[in-house]
């Protein structure tokens, strides 16, 4: 595979700062998540925010899907969701003699998966294979969800009535966690006088087409990852496991995961190559869920973000420019 040249590196970071600048037209003062969230899609990954309701999650999901001319849907997670109900049915034609697939919500470009830890493990599980593998197998049947293809979902504060925490294995398929917050003052106040808009995202403009979101995609992936940074990211994720705090630490999959969300980083700076800063940035969104704490250690306090910066701050970062 050859790798990006700077013209086609630079022409990525353009492209990806107008997409970032057109949601967040939608998405006041939130570049930061926005950037991540971007990221995410161009690493043909998933993102899971944890947030109270009311901090713009939907609207970031619609601003993405507006941006990049796709389609959007959005699934209210509830106890009595059924797996039918998030990936389809297939039903009898009595006309035609024949069974049809009739495709449910998450055959969208873009899927909003509301609260998803209210529904029961068994809904949940319904996403497991969508997300892993990009299509839905019914009756024996698999249906492609084509590309581009990104699940947003949000999830309330496990200590909130009537949440499911959701398990390790659905966990370790989103790509990314972060949180969008609370606008800051001046964004907030921009907000209240724009009262009378419902909603932003229907004002936006697509920025490039679905089919150049795949092809972005694919380019960000020839993004050179010198050897060295390759190991640094193999001691980190080797360390996660060993830590004594930690019963589960990242796998290979999550490994492979920030490669892949290092690249698009890199590619979204204008680089050709992966950089152990970028590393340093993109750790603690792509690594920071995927840890399992040992119960002992969780009682008295210890969190994955604190794991994560001491494991960071003990294994020495190669030195070189790991340039193309």
């Amino acid at each position: 595979m050859t790798t990006m040249t700077p013209e086609q590196a630079a022409w990525f970071a353009q492209t990806f700062d107008r997409l970032v600048g057109n949601v967040g037209q939608a998405v006041l003062g939130k570049a930061p998540v926005i950037r991540l969230a971007l990221t995410c899609m161009l690493a043909e990954g998933h993102l899971l925010l944890e947030d109270a309701p009311g901090t713009g999650k939907t609207m970031l999901a619609r601003s993405i899907a507006a941006s990049v001319q796709g389609t959007h849907n959005r699934i209210q997670f509830t106890p009595d969701l059924l797996p039918s109900d998030v990936t389809g049915v297939t039903i009898y034609d009595q006309n035609s003699g024949k069974f049809d697939f009739h495709p449910g919500p998450i055959f969208n470009s873009i899927v909003l998966a509301d609260e998803i830890n209210r529904a029961s493990p068994k809904t949940q599980s319904a996403l497991l294979e969508v997300m892993e593998e990009g299509r839905v197998t019914v009756d024996g049947i698999a249906h492609e969800t084509g590309r581009p293809f990104m699940v947003l979902a949000t999830q309330n504060p496990i200590e909130q009535a009537g949440t499911y925490r959701l398990p390790e294995a659905q966990l370790d398929r989103f790509l990314m966690k972060t949180s969008v917050g609370y606008p800051d003052h001046a964004s907030t106040v921009e907000i209240l006088s724009g009262a009378s808009v419902k909603d932003r995202s229907l004002a936006l403009q697509p920025i490039i087409t679905t089919k150049a979101v795949t092809e972005m995609a694919d380019l960000a992936m020839t993004v050179h990852t010198d050897t060295a940074v390759l190991e640094y990211i193999s001691r980190l994720s080797e360390e996660t496991r060993n830590a004594a705090e930690v019963r589960v630490g990242v796998s290979v999959r999550g490994a492979l995961a920030l490669v892949r969300c290092c690249k698009v980083w890199a590619a979204a700076h204008g680089r050709n190559y992966v950089l152990p800063d970028d590393i340093k940035e993109l750790a603690q969104p792509v690594w920071g869920h995927r840890f399992v704490l040992d119960p002992e250690a969780e009682f008295a306090g210890s969190r994955p973000d604190v794991i994560l910066a001491r494991i960071m701050a003990d294994v020495a970062a190669p030195q070189e420019r790991a340039s193309a």
